[in-house]
């Protein structure tokens, strides 16, 4: 972990999230996470899956975009979370407003092959991180 000075305050510390991933924190300032909570019929999720899979990296070049990831309930749950990382509000804010969203969520009622719909309803959560710990592979990786 590398202690950083910031301009106008004690120093805080960087901590790394893994290979490729930006760190939890940095000049005192902290990434923004979303979190899509998308209920799916047991029928759907492969679909739901293969919907992500076909447009995976559609938002990469998104400003402000740090990262992403969906995830299948391992648990008997039908809600799967698609969670999002972004530098602030305002990032968050200009994705949801550009043509890029409305064409990525375009169709997204289109029901799945079973004939169902691939979702019955979704939230979004919003969280900053608060603290944690990047694991003994971030410490070998830097």
């Amino acid at each position: 972990m590398a202690r950083r000075e910031p301009p106008d305050g004690p120093p805080t510390v960087r901590r790394g999230r893994g290979p490729g991933l930006p760190p939890v924190c940095c000049d005192g300032r902290m990434t923004l996470i979303k979190i899509n909570a998308i209920t799916v019929p047991d029928e759907a999720g492969d679909e739901l899956a293969h919907r992500f899979a076909a447009r995976a990296g559609a938002v990469d070049g998104q400003d402000g975009f740090e990262g992403f990831e969906l995830l299948r309930p391992t648990d008997g749950r039908n809600q799967w979370l698609v969670v999002t990382r972004w530098r602030d509000q305002a990032a968050f804010d200009g994705w949801v407003a550009s043509p890029a969203f409305a064409h990525g969520h375009a169709g997204a009622d289109r029901p799945a092959p079973h004939g169902g719909p691939v979702s019955i309803g979704s939230e979004l959560w919003s969280y900053e991180v608060a603290g944690g710990s990047a694991g003994r592979a971030a410490d070998s990786a830097g």
